[in-house]
């Protein structure tokens, strides 16, 4: 898959996210649900720690994405759903290690929101996004 990121000169210089992928044509779209650190049995990992929820909510989003065909790189668009931003600010150098780990350097549009709640009452964090295969 061929992209080009987009980020205008006239706006703030992106860390760790994309302003815009442009994608060429001729291609599927993955619609990605939102991932919570649920196991394959439905059970919640990683107690109330948020980067333990955040890694397993990642890599079950990858999961998703390898099942359809693709890999980190096919993701153009992401979400972060968080109970609490500070928890996120807070851990935002570990969060980057496991971004490392697991998307390399790859950056789709992103954003980071503050939420009032979600489906699983100990959930402190989902992601979802759509990727391009």
């Amino acid at each position: 898959m061929r992209t080009t990121v987009v980020n205008p000169p006239a706006l703030v210089r992106p860390s760790g996210y994309s302003h815009g992928l442009l994608v060429e044509e001729g291609r599927r779209l993955l619609f990605l649900g939102g991932q919570i650190s649920w196991d394959q049995e439905g059970r919640l990992l990683g107690g109330g720690d948020f980067l333990a929820q955040f890694t397993r909510a990642l890599e079950n989003l990858l999961q998703v994405v390898r099942e359809a065909g693709g890999g980190p790189e096919n993701i153009v668009q992401m979400h972060i759903l968080v109970l609490d931003k500070r928890e996120y600010l807070a851990r935002r150098r570990e969060v980057g290690e496991v971004w490392r780990r697991l998307m390399g350097r790859h950056y789709p549009a992103m954003a980071l929101l503050q939420v009032a709640g979600l489906l699983e009452e100990e959930a402190r964090v989902e992601i979802e996004g759509m990727a391009v295969l």
